[in-house]
This record gives C-alpha cells, structure tokens and sequence, in this order.
C-alpha cells in the first residue's frame, strides 16, 4: 500500500516512534520552521524531518515524491505482508532453481548473510517457520488469541527447514537460490534499517544533507538542525508498561537501531514470551538481556547487529561488539528487577560516559 504523507510545518514535534525503544525529539528554532513528513510503512510509522528553512511548496512535493516512491520500492521488494512482493514471490517458489532479485533485495540477502556468518547464526533470515510458529508471525497478527507453544516435535519439524546456509546468493548473476524448496525468508529484523537507509539516500539525491529519517525506531542521521545543534534522541527505558526516556545522545552521521524484549511479547501458559526467536535453538530468547542500541554507517547494519546482539545476550553480545569496535549500549536486568548498563568502548568515544540519572534537556 502506498503510505500516506502527511507535511506539517512544525515549530516544536515529538515524534513517539511505534514499535519501538526510541523516543525521538526534534525542535525548531523560532521563526525559522523545518519540515516535517510522516506516514505509515512496513506495519509502523515512519518519520522524516528536514532541516531547512527556505523549502518552496515544490521542494516539499518533491520530498515528499521521493519519500513515497524510495517506501514503495522497499516495500514492492521486501515486505512479507504483499503477495505480490519479490520476497513472498521467493517464499512461495518451491524449487531449487535460481531466482531472479532486484537491488533491494540482493543488498538486503548478502548483508543479512554476512551478518549470519559473523554470528553463528544468530541472526538469520530463515527463521520465518519458527517465528510463525510461535505466534507472532503474518498468520496471527490479527489474531486475539495466539496459539500455545508448538511442541518439541513441530520445532524439531520447523528447524529442519531453517538456516542461512540453505540461501544462496549469487551476486553477479543477481539470483538467489534454497537448497531446501521449502526454505521461507523474513527480513523483518533488517528491512526497516535498508527503509531507513534507502529514505536517506532519496533525500540527499534531492541535495538534502541535513536530516532526520525514522522508520519504526531505526534511525539515520545526518548534519544539523537549522540552529547548527546536532539532533537529539532517546533511548528508551525497557518498561513495557510506560515509555520512560533513558539516555538521551546527540546522533552523529551514523543509522542507529535499538532491539529489545519489551514491547513485543506475549504470554503463554503464564509465562512472557519474547518475539525475538533464537535460530540456533528454535525458542525465544530468556536471557536478561532487555535491550541493545547499535550505530553503524547504515541503519540497515545496526538493524541486523542489534538483532543478533540481542540474541546472543548479556555477555557473548557485549564481547562480540566489542572485539569488533563496535558502538552498542546494552541494557541488562538484574534480579531485584532494576537495570545495569554496559557500553562498548567505541560508544564510549562517540558519547562518553553513561550518566542514566540526568534529565534529557528540552528539545
């Protein structure tokens, strides 16, 4: 479906970001105004802001043009909720015979696979049968009562249709291939950052290099606000039952995503299930891990990353990052229910210190 643009222009906007553990706020100087453009994508919202002062009514359209048509192409590629979409062409495609991808979803596949590698699977895009599974797949999204846990047999069932190293990809013929017909894709835990990544790369085409593109709580930033202040966001505290600010950093020309337990989750039989399924087990994760925020050059690496990191938990997660100089901040309960922050040294060298007791200053 086509998102619908709605553009306002706005003096002071906080955007709560949905499905999401990001609080994003942006603010205008006075008398000087920026565009704001949102809508929905990809099952959430979507939020763009431009930080420019003299955008002429056509600036505006061809923004708003080109916001429009770089979702469409995402989506049209991508999304798992469009029978027509390449992805759910592939799924359906029951055979071992290549098939034939655009750009989008090449770029999409090798990223996701090399994050795969990178992790031992801990990240992997043929998780689809487990996820539906579980419960919080396509199947039950409209579903007010979900299913119990599929038993040891099914799961055993499933697994033996899941793993990246059943996908392959051949870049220079741009055809992908299963060695299992039955292998199903979802790039639901990559495909809003490559959103994000791909709003980005329409705005500076138009010459725009100061801006602010938010899908769903991915981010990409770049440049300044119209005063020459950075943009601020938030990280949020992992409380399912309010949205409370965190930490508040000032983003650099970096994407950021944050994957966390706590507002996509269900119970069953009386306990809390996690939306995020571990490839390696076929069941969700149970670790205290709540939530881990990544910065990486695309918004669609730190929406992998954030993934796998999360998977892989409290401690493997942390020492992977680190060893590969990566910016992450994790957030980790403690049994007494309250909360311990760890932070890679990279993070610290983009934003200092964790100071969780300040107040985020107005924006």
């Amino acid at each position: 479906m086509t998102p619908r643009i709605a553009i306002t222009l706005v003096i002071l906007a906080v955007v709560l970001a949905g499905l999401t553990v990001h609080r994003l706020q942006c603010a205008a100087v006075a008398d000087r105004p920026y565009v704001a453009f949102s809508g929905r994508t990809m099952g959430t919202t979507w939020d763009v802001k431009v930080a420019r002062a003299d955008l002429s009514p056509d600036d505006m359209r061809a923004i708003g043009a080109a916001i429009e048509a770089a979702l469409e192409r995402v989506n049209a590629a991508l999304s798992s909720w469009r029978d027509d979409s390449e992805l759910s062409r592939f799924d359906a495609h029951r055979s071992i015979e290549p098939f034939a991808v655009g750009t989008e979803m090449l770029e999409v596949l090798v990223e996701a696979q090399r994050v795969s590698r990178e992790t031992g699977g801990a990240f992997d895009v043929t998780v689809r049968p487990l996820v539906e599974a579980w419960g919080f797949g396509q199947a039950f999204a409209q579903q007010v009562t979900k299913p119990g846990p599929p038993s040891p047999a099914t799961l055993e069932a499933l697994d033996q249709h899941v793993g990246y190293e059943k996908l392959l990809i051949d870049p220079t013929a741009a055809a992908i291939s299963k060695t299992d017909p039955a292998l199903e894709v979802d790039v639901s835990a990559i495909a809003k950052g490559y959103g994000v990544d791909a709003v980005a790369e329409a705005l500076e085409a138009l010459g725009h290099t100061d801006y602010l593109v938010e899908i769903g709580g991915e981010l990409r930033a770049r440049g300044r606000r119209i005063d020459g202040s950075p943009f601020r966001v938030a990280i949020e505290m992992p409380d399912p039952t309010m949205r409370r600010i965190h930490r508040v950093i000032e983003m650099p020309d970096l994407g950021m995503a944050t994957s966390g337990d706590y507002r996509s989750w269900r119970e069953v039989e009386g306990r809390r299930i996690s939306h995020t399924i571990d490839p390696r087990t076929a069941r969700p994760i149970e670790h205290a891990l709540a939530s881990v925020t990544v910065l990486l050059e695309s918004a669609m690496a730190a929406d992998a990353w954030a993934t796998a990191l999360n998977v892989l938990g409290p401690e493997t997660g942390p020492e992977l990052a680190e060893r590969r100089d990566m910016p992450a901040y994790f957030i980790v309960r403690t049994p007494d229910g309250g909360f311990v922050t760890r932070q890679t040294t990279a993070f610290t060298a983009l934003f200092g210190p964790g100071d969780e007791a300040r107040a985020p200053a107005s924006n």
